[in-house]
């Protein structure tokens, strides 16, 4: 049991390499087999609003718009995949192939509003297309360097630094590396898809004759698809040229060419260069994404994991020099025959052997929010630790979009039964009467402020026109999940939190409250809430960092490996801070410790929320629909959090309390 423990830890801080569950199929291609390039929603990481990628003037199909069958994580993820209009063969090179002439709208000009275009090129709108369920990465060229960046996709376009007018991307080298199946004869697989934008004006004139329009669909003849004639071309846009070559930064940037402005017409145009990779391999083209091409190396994460080791450690030396070493002389003394002399003298007793008669009373404030506080973070703890696992095993692959948000989801619904039975065995122990009231709030709490904030955004969404917006459809399977699935399992677990004794206590509670003297002023609420949630949140912090990155910037996250290593880590620091000023609480003979042990672990999430401020600055926001949707969804976030670190908390401080309790002599 132990080595098979062993293996899976070591299985899941190893590095996430290649992986694909059974059923995620790869495709083959033949030489001159079409592969379709479909594109995604545009984001921005300043208004945080996904756009779909034809609300701009863009390039359509010519037998239209398709849009892929998408799952539920992906609608909720706001990820919107439609076909394109661009023509790839496989093997087949195409050099400056015209796609179609549009007109952007109106030009910049002062006290007229720009057009869409220029609004999603200063937004700083990115392009996200897809081959072969490969997410483009972008490469970007200067006089001096190549960047390749593998997440947010290219940027639309960009604002010239002298003349501040915004450049649409009218070009792109598109290219594409494959591998050979060394399984079948003449079959290729893709394993890499990179797109580097440019922006060229082309002086050119629409051709009269409209039957190329139609163009071949089927990929027989791309070669020769025109829509234009274009004067004066660059020199792999010139058909009189013997040999072609490909678009590249030194044409596009030659003294007599021009950028194109994002307004009036233009056209767009396309290269597409294949090349061979033999040492890539199909299963690990993801690797380079998941790594983002070692642009965070594993290093930070092990510093990481250090600072919240040294953290751990420091707690636990504090617990093992003041609790295990003052817990041994107070049961010495507890546990000591009083001798003649003592008991003549009568000399009174003190710490928190004195509250033995009140320390398991129930909480004097709302006994049944607490009970669905812990009952709502129990199901919580149970969805988040599944998630990581399952992650970190590698069973939610990138290449099943949406799947994560999905699991996520499910899980959380599953675990209803969990919440349900945490609540009712409180509750009970509580001596609570409003069973029914009690487990309504905990199928109806927590999801319900989470599908309330969720339909407020979902209505913004919907007047800023962003893909984040789900169709009603999606709305009717949440509400399915919920009342279907979700509120029974609650009731069914109640069910049987009810149906088992109460939690038994080693000490019986007295029937009158003893007074508790005053506290001194670091026992007070505020310096505990200070002081208990910073240490867990120093313990997780840098990784929270990263998390934050992939849901609002982009990136991808997928060392999970180290989370789950961070995850226990915190789930250890929220304990062990509790039941510190736990002990000290009850030696002050202040016995409300119910909630103070789910307020000192669950200020965490206060932490959490201030820094969401704190990280929220990189984003470079400034509009009330996108402070909206971030301090909306951080709230909500940091409100779950604050139900998963309190049970904790509680949890820790309850089997703390009995074990104490139950070792000494109670007269």
């Amino acid at each position: 049991m132990i080595r098979s423990s062993l293996v899976l830890l070591l299985a899941a801080i190893t590095p996430v390499g290649g992986f694909y569950l059974p059923g995620v199929n790869p495709q083959s291609f033949g030489d001159g087999d079409p592969v379709k390039l479909k594109v995604n929603k545009m984001t921005s990481h300043q208004t945080l609003m996904p756009v779909d990628y034809y609300r701009l003037p863009f390039c359509q199909p010519v037998d239209g718009v398709n849009v892929d069958n998408e799952n539920l994580g992906e609608f909720l993820a706001g990820d919107r995949i439609k076909s394109s209009p661009y023509r790839l063969n496989m093997k087949e090179e195409m050099y400056c192939e015209q796609l179609c002439s549009t007109n952007l709208g109106r030009g910049e000009q002062r006290g007229v509003s720009p057009n869409k275009v220029v609004r999603a090129i200063r937004k700083e709108y990115h392009n996200n297309w897809i081959v072969d369920n490969l997410s483009a990465a972008s490469k970007v060229e200067d006089d001096t360097t190549i960047t390749t960046r593998y997440w947010q996709g290219f940027p639309v376009g960009f604002v010239a630094t002298d003349t501040k007018k915004a450049y649409v991307h009218n070009h792109v080298n598109i290219e594409i590396m494959y591998h050979p199946v060394e399984t079948e004869t003449d079959k290729y697989r893709v394993v890499r898809f990179t797109v580097e934008p440019f922006s060229i004006k082309h002086d050119f004139e629409p051709l009269e004759d409209d039957d190329n329009l139609n163009g071949d669909d089927d990929g027989a003849d791309t070669s020769n698809y025109q829509v234009a004639k274009i004067n004066n071309p660059i020199a792999s846009c010139d058909p009189s040229r013997g040999s072609k070559v490909h678009t590249d930064y030194a044409m596009i940037t030659a003294p007599d060419r021009e950028a194109q402005i994002a307004s009036g017409p233009a056209l767009f145009t396309y290269d597409v260069t294949w090349k061979e990779n033999d040492e890539l391999h199909w299963a690990s083209r993801w690797d380079i994404y998941l790594s983002m091409d070692n642009a965070i190396p594993a290093k930070v994460h092990w510093l990481s994991i250090a600072n919240s080791l040294v953290i751990v450690f420091v707690l636990s030396a504090m617990i093992a020099a003041i609790l295990v070493r003052n817990l041994r002389r107070d049961f010495a003394r507890y546990n000591k025959l009083a001798t003649d002399e003592e008991k003549a003298e009568d000399l009174e007793e003190f710490g928190w052997k004195l509250v033995h008669a009140d320390v398991f009373r129930p909480p004097s404030f709302s006994p049944l929010l607490l009970s669905v506080a812990c009952g709502t973070g129990a199901q919580i703890l149970c969805m988040s630790f599944l998630t990581i696992i399952f992650s970190a095993m590698g069973f939610l692959s990138p290449a099943n979009r949406g799947a994560l948000l999905m699991a996520e989801l499910l899980l959380y619904v599953m675990m209803g039964g969990v919440a349900g039975y945490v609540t009712a065995r409180l509750y009970k122990t509580f001596k609570g009467k409003a069973w029914q009231r009690a487990t309504t709030c905990t199928a109806l709490g927590f999801p319900g402020i989470a599908f309330l904030m969720f339909f407020t955004l979902d209505v913004l969404a919907i007047s800023q026109k962003s893909t984040d917006a789900v169709p009603f459809t999606t709305m009717i399977v949440l509400l399915v999940l919920w009342f279907g699935i979700s509120t029974p399992l609650v009731f069914f677990g109640a069910y049987f939190g009810y149906k088992q004794d109460a939690i038994e206590f080693p000490v019986n509670t007295s029937s009158i409250p003893r007074q508790i003297p005053d506290q001194p002023w670091f026992m007070g609420i505020p310096f505990t809430l200070a002081i208990g949630g910073i240490l867990p949140f120093g313990a997780c912090f840098v990784e929270l960092y990263f998390i934050l990155a992939s849901v609002w910037m982009d990136q991808y996250y997928y060392v999970f490996g180290f989370l789950l290593l961070v995850y226990f880590i915190l789930i250890v620091t929220c304990a062990e801070i509790t039941v510190l000023f736990c002990y000290f609480q009850l030696c002050g003979e202040n016995y409300h410790w119910w909630w103070r042990s789910f307020c000192t672990a669950g200020s965490t999430a206060l932490y959490v929320f201030l820094y969401s401020f704190v990280y929220f600055k990189q984003l470079e926001a400034n509009s009330l629909a996108t402070y909206l949707l971030y301090f909306g969804y951080m709230g909500l976030v940091s409100l779950g959090l604050l139900c998963m670190t309190g049970f904790i908390g509680v949890a820790s401080s309850l089997a703390f309390n009995k074990t104490i309790f139950s070792s000494i002599k109670i007269d």
